[in-house]
């Protein structure tokens, strides 16, 4: 036995097949007794997604099993599909091998549309299945000891909920104007502190976007959130601030920046505040550098018009979405 392959064993996941799943296979099987070649696939694929299911299941994941294409007769008899739906993320691939295999074929029907792919073993007994790890994209011949563990499975898939989450929330900045605002902004004093806060207005009193005028018609208002990266930030999170200046009924001026906060003074170097249009095409773009300790983006915008704002550093993103 390698090294990679005790690290796998290492973390392997014994889970029992239940009877429900054996009776599932069993079903789908006997439909497909005309067509010998495909009798084997359909077996270890839909005990694959129960083995899987009940394991999302157990972690307190929702899953709907039956909206899948491996539980759509027709579908399944034409294509090697084992797909999960993963409540509001989207499709898992339970891929299966037997003992003891070393590596995982991902055929090409399943390439696409997939958050990723759990790889479960079978014992030549059917008593029970191992749950190996997962992979978030497809290789065609993946190898069994590049697999992540379970718990980075879980891991995943809580990301791309809230990322999902981030996304059906759209910030209404029009509302803003009226003292509505949406859970998680507040005023920047409260994120950034008082002292930092006076050097955030100092900036803005150089800026020709948020001069003072005496238009009394033109209306301000700013907004702070914490922007909170994990383990890129090292536990120090970063503010976006958003300033609204509305010119007229038809034109707004928007102002981002991003601060550090807490005892941070410099931003991490490489950061990024990317605006995206509504077709999330990048639109704008800005990057700290080292002993950077802001940076900002501006442009202006007409009502109803939508955009989103990410914060990025290395792997990890955070996206805001917008509605002026």
């Amino acid at each position: 036995m390698t090294e990679n392959t005790k690290q796998i064993q290492g973390f392997a996941l014994p889970l029992p097949i239940t009877q429900v799943a054996q009776e599932t296979a069993q079903e789908f099987t006997n439909e497909v007794q005309g067509f010998p070649d495909k009798v084997e696939k359909i077996k270890f694929n839909t005990l694959a997604v129960c083995i899987v299911d009940n394991y999302l299941q157990m972690m307190g994941i929702n899953t709907n099993i039956t909206a899948g294409d491996s539980w759509n007769p027709v579908l399944r008899l034409c294509a090697d599909i084992a797909d999960l739906e993963v409540t509001g993320v989207g499709r898992l691939e339970c891929r299966w091998v037997r003992l003891p295999s070393v590596q995982c074929d991902i055929p090409p029907e399943v390439w696409e549309d997939r958050i990723g792919y759990v790889v479960v073993q079978f014992e030549e007994t059917l008593r029970e299945a191992t749950l190996l790890g997962f992979t978030p994209k497809a290789i065609a011949q993946l190898p069994i000891n590049a697999l992540q563990p379970p718990e980075d499975l879980l891991a995943h898939l809580n990301e791309l909920k809230l990322a999902a989450e981030n996304r059906q929330l759209v910030v209404q900045l029009s509302q803003w104007f009226n003292r509505v605002f949406e859970t998680g902004w507040q005023g920047i004093e409260t994120i950034l502190g008082p002292a930092r806060t006076n050097l955030v207005f100092s900036f803005r009193r150089s800026d020709p976007l948020v001069r003072e005028t005496n238009k009394s018609r033109e209306e301000r208002v700013q907004r702070a959130k914490l922007i909170d990266l994990g383990m890129q930030l090292a536990g120090h999170a970063v503010a976006l601030i958003v300033e609204l200046r509305s010119v007229s009924d038809q034109k707004m001026d928007i102002l981002l920046q991003v601060h550090p906060t807490g005892s941070q003074i410099y931003l991490p170097p490489q950061l990024q505040l990317t605006v995206l249009d509504a077709s999330e095409a990048v639109f704008l773009e800005a990057q700290a550098r080292k002993a950077d300790n802001y940076i900002q983006l501006q442009f202006s915008g007409n009502p109803g018009e939508k955009f989103s704002v990410r914060v990025a550093l290395g792997s990890d993103s955070m996206i805001e979405n917008f509605m002026i």
